[in-house]
């Protein structure tokens, strides 16, 4: 697999795809996993069920259980044995289509509207449709992984196949590939929506000395000093800051719940570190009064400056991997 060197691009503005409309419909009216489907893969501790309220693929493992939504390949819950669920979720659930609230969101082709004109949807075009798993294999220790695919616009210029692997540790790939004839430029994110204590209490490693982009702001320049913490004056609670050329390393420490997470990312030369604030969370549809205390998103993602770029035939992966560890660096307690 071969990827372009980082240089300086304009991302390509992407048209809705034709069928879009008519597989968002779909999504719409979609019901049930189907059993049969997964049965087909006779693979142990893997079966249709329900999450949150939503019809999912659930997977059980001696490390850890998951829930995967087909709508929007929405990974919905990542519980290590014996700890609490890595993932917060809202507990309003979105009425389908719309896309969920929580978990892990797949952003793609596009972050935000970045690059975009305004008719298209906001972060693009794989978490409002259905999605479909295309295998699953486990391994002799119990870990199962899946590879999971949205519907393939002609049109778009672009595949994308995510790969997820649950086990002792939880393992997201984004793998886009260039089916057009001439070159792209594209964005993308793992949304991810952390559990956490207090978001006011929790403390993210690894950003240190890093330059990031403060959407609140009007996209102003800033140096990150120390550790990431809430310390936003202007709203209690708010923060959308992309950090550029990032390292692919952080821990998200936090005391009240008595654990790290640790992320580790590659392919991925950015991070956003997401929480809405209490007015803009106060606002929301799909959010409890508060609720914007409870998570913290860091996403791996390619943003802001950091766009990549994809002759025909290439390919690139971006992978998230995620461990829980006790707050004195060894793994987190069963």
């Amino acid at each position: 697999m071969h990827v372009a060197p980082a240089a300086p691009s304009v991302e390509t503005r992407f048209a809705v795809p034709r069928d879009f409309a008519a597989q968002v419909a779909n999504a719409a009216r979609a019901g049930a996993v189907d059993a049969d489907e997964l049965a087909d893969f006779d693979v142990p501790g893997v079966r249709a069920g329900l999450f949150a309220g939503y019809p999912a693929v659930l997977i059980e493992t001696p490390h850890a259980q998951a829930a995967i939504a087909l709508h929007g390949g929405h990974l919905l819950s990542y519980v290590p044995s014996g700890q609490q669920d890595v993932l917060w979720m809202s507990p309003r659930q979105a009425q389908l289509p719309a896309a969920i609230r929580g978990g892990v969101p797949v952003i793609w082709p596009y972050f935000g509207r970045q690059g975009q004109a305004g008719d298209v949807p906001s972060h693009g075009f794989a978490r409002t449709v259905q999605w479909r798993v295309t295998s699953v294999v486990r391994d002799e220790d119990g870990t199962v992984s899946l590879t999971l695919a949205p519907p393939q616009h002609a049109d778009l210029g672009l595949a994308l196949r995510m790969h997820v692997r649950i086990g002792p540790a939880l393992e997201q790939t984004l793998e886009t590939t260039n089916t057009g004839e001439t070159a792209i430029a594209f964005t993308q994110a793992l949304h991810s929506y952390f559990r956490v204590s207090d978001v006011a209490a929790v403390r993210v490693e690894g950003l240190d000395g890093l330059e990031f982009l403060d959407k609140n702001d009007e996209y102003a320049r800033h140096t990150q000093t120390g550790d990431w913490v809430l310390d936003d004056a202007r709203d209690p609670g708010r923060s959308d800051y992309i950090y550029a050329e990032a390292g692919g390393r952080y821990r998200l420490d936090d005391p009240g719940l008595g654990r790290r997470i640790e992320l580790t990312t590659t392919g991925s030369r950015s991070v956003v570190v997401w929480n809405p604030g209490e007015a803009a969370a106060e606002r929301s549809q799909d959010m409890d009064q508060g609720a914007w205390r409870g998570f913290l998103c860091i996403e791996a993602a390619n943003a802001g400056p950091d766009v990549v770029q994809l002759a025909p035939g290439e390919s690139h992966a971006l992978t998230q991997r995620v461990r829980v560890l006790a707050r004195d660096g060894g793994l987190a307690a069963r």
